[in-house]
This record gives structure tokens, C-alpha cells and sequence, in this order.
């Protein structure tokens, strides 16, 4: 398949552009600093320059021709508010609508646990993050595309363990960013599992039993 990474080269985004470029399929991945552009090009991605702090539907849709799933795993990173409005909130919206301007059915978007920091002191600028995530999820959650939505727990550095615990409603955990990387490479190769919210943190079950699992909660 023809991948379009939004986020290619986050913390999630460059270990599933690496795995999906080792399995054969196709990368096209965002960046919007040219010293980006030369490790992209190693792991075999086709790079392309976009900020999503000031693009536009159509200038993404132009750049999604010819793929067959979008991954939007970008993120603002604790970088303020008008950076979690501008890419978690309008980045997302603005990608969605490009994929159906692209004709792209299969769309994934890495969003938020909803009991993520909430053993932690309250701060404005976490709570608008957590308000902006839900948003985009709601917003996606209303097209007609194959969606799905995943809420990965607190990421996590260490090593990947390929087992994870996925569900619709679960208990609030970590989870390595090698394995949130694994169940997005599952998803892309199970497109039967769509329109429908995954929450997720590391588990016992091997991740694709885990993401074939889904199927069975899956819309139409």
C-alpha cells in the first residue's frame, strides 16, 4: 500500500515509517524542516514539505494523490496552544477533508487516552490539549471515511514487547511508542477493523490478534 504519514517524523511516526517501509509498503511522509528531509529519504519515505500550521485542504489533498491510507500521528508536543489548535485540532480536520477530497477511504488518527495526566496537578494548557483531541475525534468520528481512532496510554521509551491490550473501554496504562507503531502497521494491513475508537496499552495479546479482534466492534 501507499502510506500517507502525517507525523513522520515523531516519536511514533518514525519507528511505523520504518516498519511499514521494511514490509514492502510505499511512504509518503510530512516535514516541515528540510534537515528532516534527509532521514526520511534513509528509511525510504518520499518526503514532503508541509506545515500543517499553514496549509490548506486542497495543498494536502494534492499531496495525498495516489495513497491508499492516511496516518495522522502529529502532535504538538506540549509546544502551547496555538500550536495544539493549529495541528491537533485544525491539522486533523484539515487532513480528514483531504482524504476525501483524495478519494482516501482509510484514515487513522493517534489521539489521547482519556484518563491520561490525571493523576497530576491540573494545568490549562494540558486540559485545552485533552478538549482539542476529543474534538478532532468527534469531528472524524462524523465522515464517511474508514476511520479509526486510537488512544494510546502514556508513551513510553522502552523497548516494544509486540503484546498490548486493546479495547474498546480498558484500564488506563503506558505503552511503548514501538508498539503504538505496531498496532497503527496492523491496522494498515487490516482494513476490515474501521469506525470504530481503540484504547490501548500494553498487554498480553500479540498485536495483530489484538487488532483483528477489533473487527468484531467494527462499523459498516
Amino acid at each position: 500500500m501507499n502510506v500517507f504519514i502525517i507525523g513522520a517524523t515523531g516519536g511514533v511516526g518514525r519507528r511505523l515509517r520504518k516498519r511499514l517501509a521494511n514490509a514492502g509498503h510505499q511512504i509518503t511522509g510530512l516535514h516541515r524542516r528540510n534537515s528532516q528531509k534527509e532521514a526520511l529519504e534513509a528509511d525510504g519515505v518520499k518526503p514532503v514539505n508541509i506545515d500543517l500550521m499553514n496549509t490548506s485542504s486542497e495543498r494536502l489533498a494534492a499531496a495525498m494523490q495516489g495513497c491508499d491510507a492516511v496516518v495522522f500521528s502529529a502532535g504538538a508536543a506540549g509546544a502551547g496552544v496555538d500550536f495544539t489548535d493549529g495541528i491537533d485540532g485544525r491539522g486533523a480536520r484539515f487532513a480528514a477533508e483531504a482524504a476525501r477530497l483524495a478519494g482516501i477511504q482509510r484514515f487513522l488518527l493517534v489521539s489521547a487516552f482519556p484518563d491520561a495526566g490525571r493523576g497530576k496537578a491540573p494545568s490549562p494548557g494540558f486540559e485545552h490539549y485533552m478538549q482539542v483531541k476529543k474534538q478532532a475525534d468527534v469531528m472524524l468520528s462524523a465522515t464517511s471515511l474508514d476511520w479509526v481512532i486510537l488512544r494510546p496510554g502514556t508513551l513510553v521509551n522502552e523497548a516494544g514487547t509486540g503484546k498490548v491490550n486493546a479495547g474498546l473501554a480498558i484500564p488506563y496504562g503506558t505503552v511503548p511508542r514501538d508498539d503504538v507503531a505496531a498496532v497503527l502497521h496492523s491496522l494498515i494491513e487490516q482494513p476490515e477493523v474501521k469506525r470504530v475508537i481503540i484504547e490501548l496499552t500494553s498487554g498480553e495479546q500479540p498485536v495483530n490478534e489484538a487488532v483483528a479482534a477489533m473487527a468484531a466492534f467494527s462499523g459498516r
